[in-house]
């Protein structure tokens, strides 16, 4: 590992160099490297979980759940399935292609840059890397310097672990990751802010190099009808103050009716005493706010908004420490609804209908995540069928993300790409058009060739057509 900055594109040119030998092609390699990344991760879970701790006090609970099991379950679904995602996939042809070999190949891209956030340091910047050492590429990885301990980790385990000729780590911040953007890379993988995904893009754009932003948004959670309250609080409030709320896929606004809410608001304080007891600041099972920078914007938006806070609102900068936060009759307008919120901060809006809470979800930008929680089933396939996100779940938060079979990614402002198994192994595989012709059939080709004649034309534009019942042979 190194920081980047002059001379420092010398590890780039080094993964080339390594790349364009050949040496990551062979499914044998590919795969000894993610067995080597399974046995980083299990041989030194204690020091990744206490780098978690470090950085976000986060609970063992939470940390195995979201980032070591994450990342194992991932590789175990990879390494299960990336040899047949390799194969050849044969297509359709027509009778002018009969008896060509046509087929799509997967290839990697080259060498690739993975830059991870803080929030969950480990799966953010380990999971897009499976997807990329499974197509076969070279990786340079970027860990986010807010999470100073997990960095210093990845920084010091991927170099003994997996091959320093293919896979590096470079650290830094703004202005390191600035150099490093000045490299050509073969893709860009990016999870943050939409802030610095422009700039990303500004930097890709010159070397015109495709790019994945894995970007988040405002979730919102849409409750309505028929619904178990005393398990959708619970549910709700899980997924929303996991990890202190700091999930690109965290519930970050509810929208009800106002008699759902004044249902909602005591299930919601119950199942937050349960959860985080009567003193949550004591609570082992509560994450804390990576930096005081960080809980300084969330109590500034809590400030400013025109709600009113009924539950929580305490806080402590000392220990970066926010409490699980409820604030209702929040205007549309509100401070709290301007951006996301990424903490431990619930704003809930009322609505009177399905259709005027369909409306305010689709004058926001789309979201990476839209949760909707009724009985009913006509409420979620009405939502479902007249709304856009980047993952929907009913009657639950977060957990859709955690099946590889599942793509994970955003739409509009809240993502371009996805990845999370095959569809990591394909963001970062180029697919291949291949055709393999032999000499045959040379006088049905030469209907192709000068002079024209409408005869030609004719016969060449019928062996061109679909035929799905007809054999040249």
């Amino acid at each position: 590992c190194l920081r980047f900055g002059g001379g420092g594109d010398q590890v780039v040119d080094r993964l080339r160099s390594a790349f364009r030998s050949g040496v990551t092609m062979p499914e044998q390699f590919r795969r000894t490297q993610l067995t080597n990344l399974m046995s980083m991760i299990k041989d030194n879970e204690e020091q990744i979980l206490n780098a978690l701790y470090k950085d976000l006090a986060k609970p063992k609970f939470e940390a195995i759940l979201s980032e070591v099991d994450m990342v194992i379950n991932e590789l175990h679904y990879a390494m299960s399935n990336f040899k047949s995602w390799m194969q050849p996939e044969y297509v359709s042809k027509n009778l002018a292609t009969k008896v060509d070999d046509c087929f799509v190949q997967r290839e990697p891209l080259g060498v690739v840059l993975i830059i991870g956030a803080w929030n969950y340091p480990l799966q953010l910047v380990l999971l897009p890397m499976i997807g990329a050492i499974a197509a076969g590429n070279c990786v340079v990885l970027k860990p986010s310097e807010v999470s100073a301990a997990t960095d210093n980790v990845v920084a010091e385990l991927v170099p003994k672990y997996l091959s320093q000729d293919c896979y590096a780590v470079v650290r830094g911040g703004a202005e390191e990751t600035k150099a490093l953007l000045k490299n050509r890379f073969d893709h860009i993988f990016y999870t943050g802010s939409q802030t610095v995904a422009r700039s990303i893009l500004q930097a890709a754009s010159i070397n015109l190099t495709p790019v994945t932003l894995e970007l988040g948004g405002k979730c919102p959670c849409f409750i309505y009808g028929q619904v178990n309250i005393t398990a959708a609080a619970r549910r709700l409030a899980w997924a929303k103050f996991f990890n202190a709320g700091q999930s690109c896929v965290a519930p970050d606004y509810v929208l009800c009716l106002p008699d759902t809410r004044d249902a909602l608001l005591p299930a919601l304080r119950k199942a937050l005493e349960d959860f985080y007891t009567t003193e949550p600041q004591t609570c082992p099972d509560l994450s804390r706010i990576v930096s005081v920078r960080h809980w300084t914007r969330l109590l500034e938006l809590l400030g400013k908004t025109k709600g009113k806070v009924v539950v929580g609102g305490e806080s402590n900068q000392e220990d970066k420490y926010i409490a699980p936060t409820v604030v209702v009759d929040v205007p549309e307008d509100d401070a709290l609804m301007e951006e996301e919120i990424f903490g431990p901060i619930l704003p809930i809006l009322t609505v009177d209908s399905v259709e005027q809470g369909i409306d305010f979800i689709n004058r926001k930008e789309k979201p990476l995540a839209l949760y909707v929680f009724s009985d009913e089933s006509s409420v979620v396939s009405t939502v479902l069928e007249k709304t856009s996100s980047g993952g929907f779940c009913s009657n639950d938060g977060i957990v859709y993300m955690t099946l590889p079979g599942l793509p994970f990614g955003g739409v509009g402002a809240s993502g371009w790409g996805s990845y999370h198994g095959r569809w990591g192994f394909e963001t970062f595989s180029h697919r291949r058009a291949c055709m393999l012709r032999g000499w045959a059939l040379e006088r049905l080709n030469g209907l192709r060739y000068p002079p024209y004649t409408e005869n030609k034309l004719s016969w060449l534009r019928w062996t061109a057509s679909p035929k799905p019942s007809c054999s040249i042979l």
